[in-house]
């Protein structure tokens, strides 16, 4: 009897967190379809007004496609760099390594409002302000921690007997590790890119210390419509990506099955 109270104690709490966390996503779907030019509730009926507005508004469309393309990028290179320390890590396997990890992993500990404050006050002197260059860098640098996490989970169940049998056949160590380690670890590294673009397509407080008139990316165009007009297409924005996320998780999800 005791045992299935608690069960229905934490079925019911587990229910009402995930209550918490969805209803708010969800109440931006009908804003999205308001008939006003505000942000609210429909008032007399649904309307597409707003998502007209957005796939016909090129400052929309291009802060979109920015996001996009840098969140690409982004995601190259801190997959490449991440997965090249996280092998460099695991074959020393010593003290500094486990130094220079936790190095890595600071990032994450640090405040995002810190972190862009470092970001400005150095790429004032790269002359980076403003740049897709910088706001590349600048994601690179946050998304590598990770990347690395990812790559070394996965490597904590490669065998490392196996890379010593492939090199006492006579791979070098590139060969190994592209032959050998890259193919074993290849979900972290996926995984890893996934996390990288994420980082770098929802990242807004340091682009808006680094960036002023010339790099747009949607996060950036969502916040200055908070700030000047509160637009409901951003609800529209909003809902879209809502959606491409779930069909996303759905995705996955089936491949899975």
């Amino acid at each position: 009897m005791a045992r299935s109270t608690f069960q229905i104690f934490f079925q019911t709490g587990a229910w009402l967190i995930i209550a918490f966390l969805v209803l708010p996503i969800l109440v931006v779907i009908p804003i999205s379809l308001t008939d006003t030019s505000y942000i609210g509730l429909p008032k007399e009926a649904l309307s597409l007004q707003h998502y007209a507005n957005y796939f016909s508004d090129g400052d929309w469309l291009g802060a979109t496609w920015t996001s996009i393309w840098v969140g690409l990028v982004v995601a190259s290179c801190a997959t490449v760099l991440g997965t090249a320390f996280a092998i460099g890590c695991w074959f020393l396997s010593d003290r500094a390594a486990m130094v220079a990890r936790w190095v890595l992993i600071t990032p994450i500990l640090v405040p995002p409002v810190v972190q862009a404050l470092g970001f400005y006050r150095f790429w004032v002197v790269l002359g980076l302000i403003d740049t897709h260059f910088g706001v590349i860098l600048a994601h690179t640098l946050l998304a590598l921690p990770y990347v690395s996490i990812s790559v070394f989970a996965s490597l904590t169940n490669l065998d490392r007997n196996i890379p010593r049998a492939a090199r006492s056949l006579g791979a070098s160590v590139l060969q190994t590790v592209r032959a050998v380690i890259v193919p074993a670890i290849k979900p972290g590294i996926l995984s890893g890119f996934i996390f990288a673009f994420i980082v770098s397509f929802d990242e807004i407080v340091g682009v808006l210390f680094i960036t002023v008139r010339r790099v747009q990316t949607l996060p950036k165009m969502i916040w200055e419509g908070i700030q000047d007009n509160i637009d409901p297409t951003i609800a529209a924005v909003a809902t879209l990506l809502v959606l491409l996320t779930l069909l996303a998780t759905l995705f996955g999800a089936l491949r899975r099955s």
